[in-house]
C-alpha cells in the first residue's frame, strides 16, 4: 500500500468554497438549459447555438470541480436539494422569454459564477495553487462567454 502521509487533502473551508463553486456551475447549465428550451424572438437560432456553448462549458467546469473535489479527498454534492440551498444565482423566468431578456440573464448567470471563482480564489490559492488554476481557466472563460452573449443587447458607444 502508498504511503499516504504527504497526501493533500481539501480543509473544510476549501470544500465548502469548490462545492459552492460546483452549484453555481450546476444552477448555470440548468439556468442555460431553459433559456435553450423557451428563448422567442430576434436572433433565436444564433442565441440557441450560443446557449449550448455556454451550456456546455458549465457542465464541463462542474465536472473538472467534481473531478477536483475527489483528487483531494472530498465527496461533490450535486443534488437537487443542495444546488437550490448553495447557488446564489438568480431564479430564471418561467416559460418563454425573449431572446433580449436571456441575453441579460444569462450574461449576469455568467458573471455572477465568476465572481464566486474570483470570490474564493485567494483561500484556494493559499492552500493549493493547483486547484487555482483550474479557476483560471473558469474565471476566463465564463467571462469570455459573458462578453460574448451580452454583446448581442449592446450598442456602439462613439
Amino acid at each position: 500500500m502508498a504511503d499516504q502521509t504527504d497526501v493533500f487533502r481539501a480543509s473544510t473551508k476549501f470544500a465548502e468554497h469548490l462545492e459552492h463553486l460546483l452549484a453555481e456551475l450546476i444552477d448555470l447549465h440548468l439556468v442555460g438549459k431553459q433559456a435553450h428550451w423557451n428563448i422567442v424572438g430576434p436572433n433565436f437560432r444564433d442565441l440557441h447555438l450560443q446557449l449550448d456553448e455556454i451550456v456546455d462549458a458549465a457542465r464541463n467546469f462542474a465536472d473538472d470541480i467534481a473531478e477536483r473535489l475527489r483528487a483531494v479527498y472530498v465527496a461533490p454534492d450535486g443534488r437537487a436539494q443542495t444546488i437550490a440551498k448553495l447557488s446564489g444565482l438568480k431564479p430564471f423566468a418561467e416559460g418563454e422569454i425573449s431572446t433580449t431578456d436571456a441575453v441579460d440573464a444569462i450574461a449576469a448567470a455568467l458573471y455572477a459564477v465568476a465572481r464566486t471563482a474570483r470570490e474564493i480564489h485567494d483561500d484556494i490559492d493559499e492552500e493549493d495553487p493547483t486547484t487555482a488554476d483550474l479557476l483560471h481557466q473558469i474565471i476566463e472563460r465564463l467571462e469570455q462567454l459573458a462578453w460574448m452573449v451580452s454583446a448581442e443587447n449592446r450598442t456602439p458607444q462613439h
